[in-house]
């Protein structure tokens, strides 16, 4: 096939993106080949940028895409040239320890690659130029105009969802989802606080709101996304700025503090609120993150009373159960997609959209191919 397209290309971490023309081979057996319509710029792949999440270089970074199958391998059989895809950046193996135990984001082979930057199979599939190997990140490599993945990255879902608003699911509306409906055990009129109104927290929000809570405290320094957390469920908004958010959960709980406590805003002083504000035999899940060299302090007695913390990085994803869901609760209006798509851009201006959110001016930032 031999494929010439372009791509967004990070050489060295603290520089702006390239956008270079790039080479892709023919795809193995089992792979699919993506024409790429639309791609989400995510907070991991500015930490990646900036240095603070540490991958060999160079790479084409983007994990959060949908696109059109254009070609597919000798043995793929579940995915069809013509079907719209959403791609999943966690693919597993089915059969290691960890999967076994039902826990694919675990997988062996999944750990073991991602760090070098290959593809599920160990090989990279994009060259430069002048044909030296480019890595590609989270198994993707989506800031490009094609992608080849296995096929079991490729999760078709309805045509009538726009690339655009499909493109979220991939990432930052699976993990907030996700961590409603699939981590957290909120029940039906629980009260949950959501901490940090980015995509992931406005997704988190809403899955509260799916998953039958009876309010849901919605808390960022922003009021923008406080306004729009309101707009998509919220029953409270509190700017952190000018109120407590510890002292606000309990007010309005009796005293208790939140059933659930989803925590998207990635910050030290947010990780220990979440451990305040959460009431005793409560539950804490967390899906911002932070430097991996850093430390995080917390109150030890706000450790206890039998309260429940836990790290999902994907939002207990199934993907191909999970993806086709959302995209039909998104055409059903049961999930709001529009909302959080704050600005939309080509590939030329990429770097733009990272300022953008870097400065906390963006939601999200889509490129459309």
């Amino acid at each position: 096939m031999g494929l010439k397209y372009r791509a967004a290309v990070l050489r060295q971490s603290g520089t702006p993106l390239a956008i270079e023309q790039v080479f892709g081979g023919d795809p193995a057996p089992d792979d699919v080949v993506v024409k790429v319509r639309a791609a989400g710029l995510c907070h991991t792949d500015l930490e990646v940028i900036d240095g603070s999440l540490r991958y060999p270089l160079p790479m084409i970074l983007g994990h959060e895409a949908a696109g059109i199958v254009e070609a597919i391998g000798s043995e793929v059989r579940d995915v069809r040239v013509g079907d719209h895809v959403i791609l999943s950046w966690n693919p597993h193996c089915g059969h290691c320890f960890q999967c076994d135990r039902d826990q694919p984001i675990l997988c062996d082979t999944y750990l073991g690659e991602g760090p070098k930057g290959l593809h599920f199979d160990g090989r990279s599939k994009a060259a430069l130029a002048d044909g030296g190997e480019l890595k590609h990140l989270m198994f993707l490599g989506a800031f490009a105009e094609y992608c080849i993945v296995p096929a079991q990255q490729a999760i078709v879902v309805p045509k009538e969802i726009p690339f655009d608003r499909a493109c979220l699911i991939g990432c930052g509306v699976m993990t907030g989802v996700g961590a409603a409906l699939n981590i957290a055990d909120i029940g039906y009129g629980d009260s949950v606080m959501v901490i940090g109104c980015g995509a992931v927290g406005l997704a988190a929000l809403q899955g509260a709101v799916m998953a039958g809570a009876g309010s849901v405290i919605a808390v960022d320094l922003d009021d923008y996304k406080l306004a729009l957390a309101t707009k998509l469920g919220a029953m409270h908004a509190v700017n952190a700025t000018r109120q407590d958010p510890v002292e606000f959960a309990r007010s309005v709980t009796g005293g208790r503090g939140a059933d659930v406590v989803l925590e998207a805003a990635g910050h030290p002083v947010a990780f220990r609120q979440t451990t305040e504000a959460v009431r005793v035999g409560g539950q804490v899940i967390w899906l911002g993150k932070i430097d991996v060299t850093k430390d995080v302090g917390f109150r030890w007695g706000s450790l206890m009373g039998e309260k429940r913390l836990r790290r999902s990085s994907y939002g207990g994803a199934r993907p191909r159960r999970d993806f086709p869901m959302l995209a039909r609760a998104y055409l059903d209006g049961r999930l709001k997609l529009d909302e959080l798509i704050t600005g939309r851009i080509k590939l030329d201006d990429i770097n733009r959209g990272f300022e953008d959110l870097r400065a906390g001016r963006s939601i999200r930032t889509v490129i459309e191919f």
